[in-house]
């Protein structure tokens, strides 16, 4: 028997139908693999599924709080400060012992997964058809991996036990993914076929299809400059030579029929979203049923500190489970919500706050602040507090939380009251009761990596930095594709790069583009909230990192290697801008 890997098609691969040949080659390096084409797509499940280990709580806080959005606050240093882990991405000043730091090693073991899988099931030259999907998925792990820490190695095989690992320059790197992509997106099958399955439904929901390669390659083209010049000297100026193929890419994905913005924003990332939402390219699917795992616990992070004393529950149930850690908005961002009519406004807990219904709309029916958990003596209502003093900058402490009883008579003395109303709040992902309950506080929102929305901007920016036109298409009459989802009232006149950028925040708010939107602009260094240091009594303390740079230093652009990864790749430096091992 025989066992011919290109009979098995992807088509087939990943709807579960296809047929093979099985006469098999006892001599064959593929006599041990499995002959059933359903064994082999969970084969290359595992490898796409690998971003659960570290596209979570690492991330969120290693990555997503560098923004100028969001912001990790303890009450406390020692309470909830969690040595740093938290806050430091919030101050960029990461550090080596920062577990998020760590997420490294996971992506690169999501490369060298996907590169066996590659080398097992890919034939003589490892590019057969059917590790098209697999191939996709290692070009994404290799970019986040680019992107957060600069040179990396590349996996283009199977990684031997004893083999000493390198790094590569970044723009090597950014040149093999580019490569990668444009090579899969142009293969096809033996029936001439895409090799990449160009299907939108159940079947490739969730993993690497043709349009996921195509918005990863589109997102590599829109921070060339970035990762092909020395970071420290990326401007917004930077030349970027690949804009014109990022606009092809995206006119691709605008024009497939596939994939729609549409109307009303905030229902996508309801706990119900999936494959239903057509303005999902790639998304991170999350059902505990099927994989066992929830998302990031994104309730935890909106709601009000001390639950038991508020009435009526803000989404209309009780959290049966501590709300701990916050995560506030940046009142710059806060501000940046000021559209009238805006339907993303809604998803912002800023100023007093009122109920959600059933269906997550804002109702008139007032949330009540008690002074005690039966909630017996009304106070006042509940109010989230934009513009706030810290009780130490230093550590993005908003005071403590064990404080006397609530009264209003101590309201201003830096009462538990006080601190856990500190700062805004952003409820885009709404739990539901049963997953909150059921799975430790885990949610089951799907979370979109590649969004056409995302895409319709993305070309914006092309055309506001040279890109040639085409389709009749403007910068303003794209940001207008986005704005009508929401009820946003249209752009008019000419839009620069700032008013891109602030729509870029309000649109992709909790998603994992800010800190990449920042440095390609060449706003990462930029002052917001207290990051780069903080007033005393007039005076300004800069802020400085373990080793004595300033927060805002032009290296800090990228993470730093964790102490436990250069202690396992002794042949491995730090990244520059920070200490050593």
């Amino acid at each position: 028997m025989k066992l011919y890997i290109k009979g098995l098609i992807l088509s087939g691969l990943l709807a579960g139908t296809a047929c093979t040949d099985l006469d098999v080659d006892l001599e064959n390096k593929y006599a041990e693999l499995p002959d059933n084409p359903m064994v082999i797509e969970g084969e290359f499940n595992a490898v796409y599924r690998n971003l659960h280990g570290w596209f979570g709580r690492d991330f969120d806080e290693g990555v997503m709080y560098q923004g100028d959005d969001l912001m990790a606050v303890c009450y406390t240093q020692g309470n909830y400060y969690d040595d740093g882990r938290a806050i430091n991405g919030s101050i960029h000043c990461l550090t080596l012992d920062n577990w998020n730091c760590k997420m490294l090693d996971d992506i690169m073991a999501g490369c060298n997964e996907a590169s066996k899988r590659i080398a097992n099931y890919g034939g003589p030259t490892f590019d057969d058809p059917i590790v098209a999907p697999v191939r996709a998925i290692r070009a994404y792990y290799h970019f986040w991996g680019m992107d957060l820490f600069g040179d990396i190695p590349i996996y283009d095989h199977p990684t031997a036990a004893d083999e000493v690992i390198v790094r590569r320059p970044r723009a090597e790197v950014a040149q093999f993914i580019a490569d990668e992509l444009e090579a899969i997106l142009a293969q096809t099958k033996e029936d001439g076929t895409p090799a990449l399955s160009q299907a939108n439904d159940v079947t490739t929901y969730g993993k690497p299809n043709y349009w996921m390669a195509c918005a990863l390659l589109a997102k590599v083209y829109l921070n060339w400059g970035v990762y092909t010049n020395p970071i420290t000297e990326v401007t917004a100026d930077t030349p970027n030579p690949k804009l014109n193929r990022c606009v092809e890419l995206c006119n691709e994905l605008m024009n497939c029929g596939l994939f729609e913005v549409g109307t009303g924003y905030r229902k996508k990332f309801f706990p119900d979203n999936g494959q239903n939402i057509k303005d999902f390219i790639y998304a991170y699917q999350v059902d505990h049923a099927d994989f066992k795992t929830g998302t990031k616990t994104w309730m935890r992070w909106y709601y009000y500190k001390l639950k038991g004393q508020i009435k009526p529950q803000i989404f209309g149930w009780d959290v049966s489970q501590s709300t701990a850690g916050t995560r506030i908005l940046t009142p710059e961002a806060v501000a940046k919500f000021n559209l009238p009519g805006d339907e993303r406004n809604e998803m912002i807990l800023s100023g007093k706050v009122f109920q959600f219904d059933n269906n997550y709309n804002v109702t008139d029916v007032p949330v009540m602040l008690y002074t005690d958990d039966a909630c017996t003596t009304e106070m006042f209502q509940l109010e989230f507090i934009p513009e706030f003093e810290w009780d130490d900058p230093s550590v993005l402490s908003i005071g403590s939380e064990s404080a006397p009883g609530c009264t209003p008579r101590n309201i201003r003395n830096g009462t538990a009251l006080l601190n856990s109303r500190k700062g805004a709040r952003c409820a885009k992902y709404p739990a539901k009761q049963a997953d909150y309950d059921n799975y430790g506080r885990e949610q089951e929102n799907d979370y979109p990596i590649f969004r056409l929305a995302d895409i319709v901007l993305m070309k914006a920016e092309c055309l506001l930095r040279g890109a040639t036109p085409v389709d009749g298409d403007t910068p303003a009459s794209l940001m207008n594709i986005v704005r009508r989802c929401s009820g946003a009232p249209d752009v008019t006149g000419n839009p620069t790069i700032q008013d891109l950028m602030d729509e870029r925040l309000r649109e992709l708010i909790e998603e994992p583009w800010r800190r990449n939107d920042l440095i390609r602009n060449g706003m990462f260094e930029n002052d917001w909230g207290a990051k780069n240091g903080w007033y005393v009594d007039g005076v300004w303390h800069e802020r400085l990192a373990p080793d004595g740079t300033p927060a805002r230093d032009k290296r800090h652009r990228l993470m730093p290697l964790h102490r436990l990864t250069l202690e396992a790749n002794t042949n491995w430096s730090q990244n520059p801008g920070y200490q050593g091992i």
